[in-house]
């Protein structure tokens, strides 16, 4: 028995066990043409979200019409230790407990992190099996497993002895709350309204003072220097001078740049070398003296003299009040400024001069432009996104891979002295012995001797690895895995990352395997609310994905999704679009059960069936090519259209139609098994987007297949395209037509489909009557026949210039239907009148937008062959 509701829940786990038990996922190298992708990482510790959704989905349907290709199909899943995120959530919940990360040694640390990756650690990929993906589970990586750890490690060695990573004393971003460096491409600026603060500095000597504008009060405790521009005449008199800092009392030079912009603020600049770039650079320039004020976490130390303690933002209010109460506070001015602030935590960076690891990108960038923009070896979908990958790429600057972190791969330098240039790189500790014993002469030096640098590398500098690393293509590069499987096909991702993880792999790609990682990059949307807000859990709008699945069954949600994901555009998400997936799903479902209920028998097969097969095969040969150019061209949600119109609009609304036999009637056996034929072919091209609902259905079909894991739809064969005739589809347009003028009579004038009727056609088109049997079972006609004129007393209408009448019976009182089709001529004529009027209306064709001139047109166009065809009735009836 076939149950008549599709009870989701219960069918989903039930084939997902299935499919996990018969090892469907799975993909060894063998001689077919291998289809590969690579999961982008999650945090380990994440949640399945919206965003996770929609792309899972995408890279699960490419999956999934990969296998059914015939391709070697293989989806490697896994996390990323995401550091900075991880190291927080770890940093809280020792807090929590009374613990200070501060008072742990790096290995007791570590031990907690571990603790914690292992109790929260791949929920995420479990949530994902809720979905449906059919990733090769087997082929599971962490980014901080052994090998891909080793493959990190080893990739920084050998970057380093390339020369290609070096150690620097430099100006980098400083997130305090993280307490961490951060690369300049994790660095959002934000306009904010602030203030600039007009502050006097008086000159040593004199009772003369001079007046910067900064809006940064608190960094005054830091400053070195003033700076005018030697051009201007304002302060010819402060040339070899010296100015006393307020509240710190320290003298400092005057000094001269043409750096200084005579028309900014007052023409005077405060130079702080430690926490500004440019400040910085006039620093070396006039060998400046360099003050750090702050502690890791933006409170100031002790140069900060009272205030020492104090967040950066707290001063900033105090100082004020205080150079305000001493007369140092000459004014203030609203003011717009761009801060940056971590992609991470939001915190509002601080720039601050550390040694930190970096890796040069001026050479190691130029395959991935060429590969991109140039030979188009990689192409982005959709294209647009070109132009951010260029701007990105030829700015690049040299990347700080450094974090000041302890949840990650330790950066492998090994310190032997306290130079800051007394050091090896090594894999190993060992290794770094034996180099830093060469480099020393000094044989005696022990393993106790070597210091290994606290810092962690950049997540990003392992994630960078991901296709190549997930396949051992770095340990070693000749195995048969990374042979067989790299370079990868097709990547799923955000344009968000675009620059931090994409163009990175592909700089890796060229770098380590002399060639592209994959071919196309699929570049989704954003998931927002049907405000176009972005999801987020302080707005409360971002529902649980998991939820959505016990309500919509994940077909359903899988369905809704891809509906409305065209490629690099936002989402407007609205759970309506979960239950139009539902619909969809329940659509499919009495489709089959109506199929499956019907009796069948070796009778003669009705020549209105026999033509609607054609009609069907030829269809679904024409929409096999039109999904066939959307996937090329990365237009899921258009293939996915193509598949919903042709289930349900020509599958379920007129094929079955034209194929159901007469109540209590059997079905022949050859309609039947074409009807099966036709069913099997739709699931097959619904299995990547709908996976648990076809899987059911083809199973049900026959019985047998349950038993033969060989025969399951997962790895079914892909319909194959044949030639077709197109004619049959251009000619049942047509017939659509005609079948739906029928209807709209027996509608209009209460004619139960029971009661035949006849049907009368002057053929001026000279239209194919091959779908004569069609219109005749679908409109339930007795006679269809063709005639040469127009045919009195008879209802009407027209299909492009051919003309169909259904002649008058006992059922249709004559008198009252003239008098309701001139009431409704009358208004017509009047419609028109109204509508010809605005488009005669200069003012209004002259002012009015393009689409709404040709909606009125549309409305003119419609309103002539209403009235045409009302005039022909009345004709035919009077």
């Amino acid at each position: 028995m076939i149950p008549s509701q599709f009870d989701a829940k219960t069918i989903e786990q039930k084939w997902y066990d299935y499919w996990m038990k018969n090892n469907y996922f799975h993909s060894t190298p063998d001689q077919r043409t291998p289809y590969t992708i690579t999961i982008p990482p999650p945090n380990v510790t994440g949640v399945l979200h919206m965003g996770h959704m929609l792309n899972n989905t995408i890279q699960d349907v490419l999956i999934r019409r990969a296998r059914l290709k015939g391709f070697n199909a293989c989806w490697v899943p896994g996390t990323d230790h995401a550091s900075i995120a991880t190291e927080a959530k770890v940093v809280a919940k020792l807090k929590a407990e009374g613990i200070n990360k501060n008072d742990l040694t790096r290995e007791e640390f570590l031990a907690h992190a571990w603790e914690w990756t292992d109790k929260y650690g791949g929920v995420i990929l479990d949530q994902l099996k809720k979905l449906g993906a059919s990733c090769d589970w087997e082929r599971t990586k962490f980014t901080m497993d052994p090998e891909m750890s080793a493959s990190v490690i080893r990739s920084f060695v050998d970057l380093y002895n390339k020369g290609q990573i070096y150690r620097g004393y430099r100006m980098v971003n400083w997130d305090p709350e993280a307490k961490t460096t951060l690369s300049d491409e994790e660095v959002i600026y934000e306009e904010q309204q602030g203030k600039l603060y007009f502050i006097n500095y008086k000159i040593e000597g004199s009772s003369d003072y001079l007046t910067v504008a900064t809006t940064r009060p608190e960094t005054i405790f830091g400053d070195t220097a003033i700076c005018i521009n030697p051009n201007d005449e304002r302060f010819r008199h402060l040339k070899g001078k010296k100015a006393i800092v307020p509240i710190a009392g320290r003298i400092i030079p005057i000094i001269e740049d043409e750096y200084v912009d005579v028309e900014f603020g007052t023409g005077c600049l405060k130079v702080t070398p430690a926490h500004d770039m440019n400040d910085k650079t006039l620093g070396e320039k006039h060998n400046l003296e360099i003050i750090d004020i702050f502690n890791d976490d933006a409170t100031l130390n002790s140069f900060g003299l009272h205030y020492e303690g104090k967040d950066r933002f707290v001063v900033r209010t105090e100082i004020a009040k205080e150079l305000e109460a001493n007369g140092s506070l000459a004014k203030t001015e609203t003011h717009l400024n761009k801060v940056g602030t971590s992609e991470r935590t939001k915190a509002v960076i601080e720039p601050r001069l550390s040694d930190q690891w970096f890796l040069r990108m001026e050479d190691l960038v130029k395959p991935a432009i060429k590969a991109v923009l140039e030979t188009e070896e990689i192409k982005l979908y959709p294209s647009r996104f070109n132009n951010t990958y260029r701007h990105w790429l030829e700015n690049i600057r040299d990347w700080n891979i450094s974090r000041q972190l302890w949840w990650g791969q330790q950066i492998p330098a090994y310190f032997y002295g306290d130079g800051k240039e007394d050091f090896v790189v090594a894999e190993t500790k060992e290794a770094a012995l034996k180099l830093a014993q060469e480099k020393l002469s000094n044989p005696n030096l022990q393993i106790s001797d070597l210091r290994q640098d606290a810092d962690a590398l950049d997540t990003w500098f392992s994630s960078w690895l991901w296709p190549i690393a997930v396949f051992g293509g770095i340990m070693e590069p000749e195995n048969e895995d990374f042979k067989y499987y790299y370079p990868t096909n097709d990547l799923v991702t955000g344009p968000d990352i675009l620059f931090f993880w994409v163009a990175r792999m592909i700089i890796a790609g060229y770098e380590y395997a002399g060639e592209k990682p994959f071919t196309n990059v699929y570049l989704t949307g954003l998931v927002r609310d049907s405000q176009r807000r972005k999801m987020s859990k302080s707005l409360g709008n971002s529902p649980d994905p998991l939820d959505l699945i016990e309500k919509f069954g994940a077909d359903g949600v899988r369905v809704g999704l891809l509906l409305s994901a065209s490629a690099g555009n936002d989402i407007l998400f609205d759970e309506e679009l979960c239950n139009q997936g539902r619909s969809f799903t329940n659509k499919i479902w009495n489709a089959f059960r109506l199929i499956k209920g019907w009796e069948v028998a070796e009778i003669p097969q009705p020549e209105s069936s026999k033509v609607a097969i054609e009609w069907y095969e030829a269809k679904l040969q024409q929409t096999l090519i039109e999904i066939e150019d959307h996937f090329e061209k990365y237009r899921i949600s258009d293939a996915l259209m193509a598949i919903y119109k042709l289930v349900w609009d020509d599958f379920c609304s007129w094929f079955l139609e034209m194929i159901k036999p007469a109540y209590q009637q059997p079905i022949d056996s050859i309609t039947f098994a074409k009807a099966i034929a036709m069913l099997e072919s739709n699931l097959k091209l619904l299995h990547p987007f709908m996976p648990f609902l076809t899987e059911e259905i083809w199973q049900l079909i026959d019985e047998t297949r349950t038993s033969d894991p060989k025969k399951a739809l997962i790895i079914a064969q892909w319909p194959e395209m044949k030639s077709f005739n197109k004619n049959l589809i251009t000619d049942f347009e047509n017939i659509m037509e005609v079948i739906s003028g029928v209807r709209s009579i027996r509608k209009d004038k209460n004619i139960p489909f029971k009661d035949t009727i006849e049907l009368k056609a002057v053929n001026n088109d000279k239209a194919s009557t091959y779908f004569d049997a069609v219109v005749t079972k679908l409109g339930n006609i007795t006679s269809y026949d063709y005639v040469t004129e127009k045919v009195d007393g008879a209802l009407s209408f027209r299909v492009n210039s051919n003309e169909y009448f259904v002649p008058i019976t006992g059922n249709i009182d004559v008198e009252a239907e003239i008098k309701k089709l001139t009431e409704e001529l009358e208004y017509n004529k009047g419609f028109l009148k109204s509508v010809q009027a605005k488009l005669s209306n200069e003012k209004f064709v002259s002012g009015a937008p393009e689409k709404v001139i040709e909606i009125e047109r549309k409305k003119e166009a419609d309103a002539q062959s209403k009235i045409a065809t009302i005039e022909q009735s009345l004709a035919s009836l009077k």
